[in-house]
C-alpha cells in the first residue's frame, strides 16, 4: 500500500516529468538527516524502480560492495561472485539494466545514501562516472536518481564536480524540511488533536524535519511528548545532535564549534566574528564551512544594512530549531525525565519562544508576503541595524521587505497565546527604530508599520497606527 505523501507537490511533478522525458536524466536529491528524501524516492516510484541500493554507515569498500551485490540480488539478478571493484561493479549494473530496457519502458535506478560508498581508494566516484558517461547518459529512458544526507559531499563530488561527473548532473533536487502549513497537514494526518498553537510550538522544537515529527505520540500532550523524546533517560531525540553533525560532515567539531558561537549571537556574527570566536582564519576554508552549513539549511546568510559590516559581509545566523532547543535546554543535560512540562510559562522557555517565532517568521518570508499582498511586485529582503545617537543603544529591525513600489514593510514579530498587548512604551520605541533607519538609510519612499503576531494585537489606542497586522494563521496558508 503506496503511504500518502505530505507535501512535496512540485518535487513529485518534477520528478515524474524527469522519468516521462525520453532522455536519460541523472538527478542528485539531497537534503539534511531525517528529512524525508528516501520516503519521497520510494513513495514517487513504489513498484517502478528498476533497481535500488543503499550505502552502509561506516561500512568499508568490502561491505559496500557486498551491498550492492545483496541489491541485486534482491532485484532478481543473483551474481555468483561478489565483484573487485566498482568498475567491476557497475559493469554488472549496466548488463542487468540492458535486460530490463529492451521493452523500452523508463528505467529508474536509485543510489540512496551515496556518500557512503566513497571509502578510502575505493574509486568509487570515478567509477559512476564512468558508468554515466560511457553508457547511462546515452540510454533514453534512464532516470538515476542519488541521494545523500552529507550535502556538503554530494556538492563537492556530484553537483560541482570537477573530474568525471563534472556537469553531468542534468538536475539538482533540494529537500526542505515541511513549512508550518505541511506541519500541520502531517500532525492532522496522523490524528493529532492539536489547535495551531500547538502545531507552532512543535516546529519551534523540532521544525518541518518529517522524521522527527514522526516519533511523536498523539495519545500525549506536546508538552509530555517533549519530556518523553527529549529529557527522560531513554529519549530518543537525546543523542541526536552529535548523529545529526556526524551524519552532515566527515569532520564534524568545527562545524559544532560555529553552531554553538552563533547560538550565542541570536541576531548573528559576520565571517570575520565567527573566525574570532573560534580562533580561526578568515580564510576560504572557514567561507567554505559556512557554504556548507547554509546548503544544509541549518544557518542562513542575509543581508544588513549597517555601514560598519558593509554591504557584501552580512550575517551569518543559527536557524535550525533542533540545534537552537538542544543547546537552549538539553545540553546542560538535566536529569529531570519532566523538566519542560514543570518549566512550563516560566521566563526562560517564554523568552525562548519569542526569539524562536522571530525565526518561524524568517523561514516563512513567502507566506508573509502573500498576506501582504504583494507577490507581484519586486521585492528585496534584509535586517538593519543602527545605533541611536541620543541614547548609543544598537537599534536593529531583523525583516524588511524593500518593495519595488518605493515602499517598505518593516517588520515586527512578537509572540503570545493570547492577543498581543502593544504598550505605549513598545509602541514608541517601535516607532523611534522607523525614524532612525529613515535618518540613517536615507529612505525617502513610504514605510508601512507591520507587526507579525501569533493571535492578533489587542485594540488599544496604539494598535490602530500599526497598518498591516499579520496572524499565524497567515504564516499556516499554501502560498497560491
Amino acid at each position: 500500500m503506496q503511504k500518502k505523501v505530505i507535501g512535496r507537490k512540485e518535487e513529485i511533478r518534477l520528478l515524474n516529468k524527469y522519468a516521462a522525458s525520453n532522455r536519460a536524466e541523472f538527478v542528485a536529491l539531497y537534503g539534511r538527516r531525517r528529512v524525508g528524501k528516501t520516503f519521497l524516492v520510494n513513495q514517487v516510484f513504489k513498484g517502478r524502480l528498476t533497481f535500488s541500493m543503499i550505502g552502509l554507515m561506516e561500512g568499508d569498500k568490502n561491505a559496500q560492495l557486498h551491498a550492492f551485490t545483496d541489491a541485486l540480488d534482491l532485484c532478481g539478478h543473483p551474481v555468483a561472485k561478489q565483484p573487485k571493484n566498482w568498475y567491476e561493479a557497475f559493469q554488472m549494473l549496466r548488463h542487468f539494466l540492458m535486460e530490463k530496457m529492451q521493452d523500452g519502458k523508463e528505467c529508474v535506478v536509485f543510489i540512496d545514501e551515496l556518500p557512503c560508498f566513497d571509502t578510502r581508494k575505493s574509486n568509487f566516484v570515478n567509477a559512476l562516472g564512468y558508468f554515466w558517461n560511457s553508457w547511462a547518459s546515452l540510454q533514453d529512458n534512464l532516470l538515476l536518481i542519488v541521494c545523500g544526507s552529507a550535502t556538503s559531499w554530494m556538492m563537492k563530488n556530484v553537483i560541482d564536480n570537477h573530474g568525471g561527473l563534472h556537469d553531468r548532473i542534468t538536475h539538482e533536487m533540494h529537500l526542505k524540511e515541511f513549512n508550518l502549513r505541511e506541519t500541520e497537514e502531517y500532525l492532522h494526518e496522523f490524528g493529532f488533536p492539536w489547535d495551531r498553537t500547538m502545531a507552532l510550538q512543535t516546529y519551534m522544537v523540532m521544525g518541518g524535519i518529517p522524521y522527527y515529527l514522526s516519533l511523536l505520540d498523539p495519545s500525549q500532550s506536546l508538552a509530555q511528548n517533549i519530556d518523553r523524546l527529549y529529557f527522560q533517560a531513554d529519549g530518543e531525540m537525546k543523542r541526536e545532535f552529535q548523529r545529526l553533525y556526524k551524519t552532515l560532515f566527515s569532520s564534524p567539531e568545527p562545524y559544532i564549534a560555529i553552531i554553538e558561537t552563533l547560538f550565542e549571537k541570536k541576531k548573528g556574527l559576520t565571517r570575520d566574528e565567527i573566525a574570532e570566536a573560534i580562533k580561526t582564519n578568515a580564510n576560504g576554508n572557514l567561507t567554505k564551512m559556512l557554504q556548507n552549513l547554509v546548503d544544509c539549511d541549518i544557518i542562513r546568510f542575509y543581508h544588513v544594512k549597517n555601514k560598519a559590516i558593509g554591504s557584501r559581509k552580512g550575517l551569518y545566523q543559527l536557524l535550525d530549531f533542533y540545534s537552537i532547543f538542544y543547546l537552549q535546554f538539553m545540553k546542560s543535560r538535566t536529569t529531570n525525565g519532566h523538566f519542560w512540562t514543570q518549566s512550563l510559562n516560566t521566563p526562560a522557555i517564554n523568552t525562548w519562544m519569542g526569539l524562536s517565532f522571530e525565526r518561524i517568521c524568517l523561514t516563512h518570508i513567502p507566506q508573509i508576503k502573500q498576506a501582504l499582498r504583494i507577490g507581484g511586485i519586486k521585492t528585496e529582503y534584509y535586517s538593519w541595524r543602527g545605533t541611536d545617537p541620543e541614547t548609543q543603544q544598537q537599534a536593529q529591525v531583523d525583516l524588511i521587505i524593500e518593495r519595488a513600489d518605493r515602499m517598505i514593510n518593516l517588520c515586527e514579530a512578537k509572540y503570545s497565546e493570547k492577543p498581543y498587548l502593544l504598550s505605549k512604551e513598545e509602541y514608541e520605541k517601535y516607532m523611534r527604530r522607523v525614524d532612525l533607519f529613515k535618518q540613517q538609510t536615507r529612505f525617502s519612499g513610504g514605510i508601512i508599520p507591520t507587526f507579525i503576531t501569533a493571535n492578533g494585537l489587542q485594540r488599544t489606542p496604539y494598535s490602530e497606527h500599526i497598518t498591516m497586522q499579520i496572524t499565524m494563521d497567515d504564516l499556516f496558508r499554501e502560498i497560491e
